[in-house]
């Protein structure tokens, strides 16, 4: 099984500084995990939805897109919905999650859950 690894300047998918951060420290506490994955699924109010998961295996149809020391896994099927998003780490009020500036979504819901493509 070989992933391939591209540089994240040249589109795909980045992460800020509070991203990395915060991954980094979240792997520290699973030895299994080679970072994270970000999964597309049909779902939520405006068509798709971002949810992200801790990679332990890496698979064919991986792309992988390294900031410093951090690996962000996207399968190459979702890549058209997710090219140049930027994932960050915001706090809203008492929540802290992971933000997604997606310059491909046209519409997302309320909520920020899910989003549009056109």
């Amino acid at each position: 099984m070989t992933a391939e690894t591209f540089d994240p300047n040249a589109g795909g998918v980045t992460l800020t500084d509070a991203a990395v951060s915060h991954i980094r420290k979240q792997l520290a506490g699973k030895p299994d995990a080679h970072g994270i994955r970000l999964v597309v699924k049909k779902s939520g109010c405006s068509g798709y939805m971002y949810e992200t998961e801790w990679v332990t295996e890496e698979s064919d149809s991986d792309e992988i897109y390294r900031v410093d020391d951090v690996a962000v896994y996207v399968d190459r099927s979702v890549l058209p919905l997710v090219s140049g998003t930027e994932i960050d780490f915001i706090r809203e009020g008492l929540n802290y999650m992971f933000h997604f500036r997606n310059p491909n979504a046209t519409a997302e819901c309320g909520c920020g859950e899910s989003f549009t493509v056109a």
